[in-house]
């Protein structure tokens, strides 16, 4: 199962590491922003993949209001909960009315946070898909069809959408060449790891902002393969 992705927006340098250590020990994946500009840049790179924003509103260069606005427009879907030290019920009000999910006021219990962000994904979350999306690319594992880092759709094979569904299936798990074997290739057939190898620099050509240097797909010398979202 994919762990929910969560931005955290916070300019506070010791709360955003308390927030970020706590909940990748909840097994979440976390991006952190300390100002308003580089939340705005990981948002526009990576919104098809957050599954809950954790928004500050009092921020440098952007305020929290002002960012809920500018990630609602680019995703409406996402679900936000503002953390935050004003406690007036207007501002309350002003963040729910830009479609907030939840309003927590600083200081807050670690605790009923983590609670809160387990209801708010829960609630929010979708019916299983076919699509996978992971920055502006996306796999479609029932057409075989994929979205790639410029937008453009292609048909795969249902070999290389099979080796796709088991990397990103088990993402930041290196899958070793026996595995790949086993499960897509049958006794009878001859594979080999160069074919694995093309297929992997393939992906790289689709999904890679720069093929030399992956951020998704790389080659663990000597072990396997490894996807990292």
């Amino acid at each position: 199962m994919q762990k929910p992705n969560i931005l955290i927006v916070e300019d506070e340098e010791s709360l955003g590491k308390t927030l970020l250590l706590n909940l990748e020990l909840e097994n979440y994946n976390v991006k952190l922003a300390n100002s308003g500009n580089l939340a705005l840049q990981l948002f526009n790179e990576y919104h098809s993949t957050f599954h809950l924003v954790l928004l500050d509103v009092m921020l440098p260069e952007i305020n929290g209001f002002e960012l809920c606005e500018k990630f609602k427009a680019i995703n409406p879907s996402v679900p936000v909960i503002f953390l935050t030290a004003k406690n007036q019920t207007s501002e309350k009000i002003s963040g729910l009315k830009l479609g907030a999910d939840d309003y927590i006021t600083k200081p807050f219990e670690l605790e009923e946070l983590l609670l809160r962000i387990q209801n708010v994904i829960k609630r929010n979350a979708k019916p299983s898909s076919n699509v996978f999306a992971f920055g502006k690319c996306s796999i479609n594992f029932e057409t075989f069809e994929i979205t790639d880092v410029t937008g453009e759709i292609s048909t795969l094979s249902k070999r290389e959408i099979g080796l796709l569904k088991l990397l990103t299936d088990n993402a930041n798990k290196v899958i070793s060449r026996d595995q790949i074997i086993e499960n897509l290739w049958s006794e009878k057939e001859n594979s080999s790891s160069r074919t694995i190898d093309n297929y992997i620099l393939g992906f790289r050509k689709y999904f890679e902002i720069n093929a030399k240097e992956p951020k998704h797909f790389h080659s663990v010398r000597g072990v396997g393969y490894k996807f990292t979202a």
